[in-house]
């Protein structure tokens, strides 16, 4: 039974947090980066479709929530019943077409309703749910999208392109005159046109940036080790005889 199973877990993880030197010294604060890296090894199970290796960082994910929980009850903040009533009541509530008379029309529709209806929780503003430590490619993408979402949105995704044009001979012009205090900004904005573009094309931005990274340490990889089987160090190579190397690794890493 799933319900005994996780008892049995909350039970480990509360023996820990009593038994446990390096567990009893833990905080939510102290702890919170690796929950991130623990999310962040979660994406890229999926991305690699590595499903054994997805069941596993699952698990460690799971370990965190509820390692958070227990710290937090140990502290008389919360317990982890309380977590898993609110996210409950929360799916309930805004799941008006699964668990109310709501009627939708979509996909779509329900992402619209989901916004309206997180605002009449007593969320003053729209965008306050993104958070700031998002990766800047990512949050870019949700503030976008919870925007659009209340109408504020291009029409027309050529417009949108030429929004990306402008930008650009913006950032341009800023390199040309050397106001190199406004370049920054304007750099960001390209970086924000081209994300905005990447939503009318239905392209994650941050998946599409972290695959071409995968690509460039595929391709660089190729070219370091060719290198190498001439006996020499890639400083020691030069760029005519890299771009030989890379042009090949182009044909092996798309």
């Amino acid at each position: 039974m799933i319900e005994d199973n996780f008892k049995e877990f909350v039970d480990i993880v509360k023996r820990l947090r009593v038994e446990c030197p390096w567990d009893k010294e833990q905080t939510n604060d102290s702890i919170k980066s690796a929950t991130i890296e623990e999310a962040y090894e979660v994406v890229e199970a999926i991305d690699n479709k590595d499903y054994n290796e997805l069941k596993k960082e699952l698990g460690d994910l799971l370990l965190h929530v509820v390692f958070h929980s227990v710290i937090a009850e140990g502290e008389n903040k919360f317990k982890l019943n309380e977590v898993i009533d609110e996210i409950k009541a929360k799916m309930i509530r805004r799941h008006p077409h699964v668990f109310g008379d709501a009627e939708v029309t979509g996909a779509a529709h329900v992402k619209k309703n989901w916004e309206q209806i997180k605002l009449s929780e007593g969320r003053e503003n729209l965008l306050d749910g993104v958070p700031e430590t998002l990766p800047a490619l990512q949050r870019a993408t949700r503030l976008q999208e919870k925007a659009a979402k209340v109408g504020f949105d291009w029409e027309k995704k050529e417009d949108v392109w030429k929004k990306v044009i402008e930008e650009i001979e913006e950032m341009h012009e800023c390199e040309r005159n050397g106001n190199m205090e406004e370049l920054e900004s304007e750099f960001g904005d390209v970086f924000f046109a081209l994300v905005n573009y990447a939503r009318f094309l239905g392209i994650q931005p941050e998946y599409a940036l972290r695959r071409t990274n995968k690509k460039f340490i595929n391709r660089f990889s190729y070219v370091e080790t060719k290198v190498k089987e001439t006996g020499r160090k890639i400083n020691e190579s030069n760029l005519e005889e890299m771009d030989v190397y890379w042009n090949e690794s182009k044909k092996i890493f798309k």
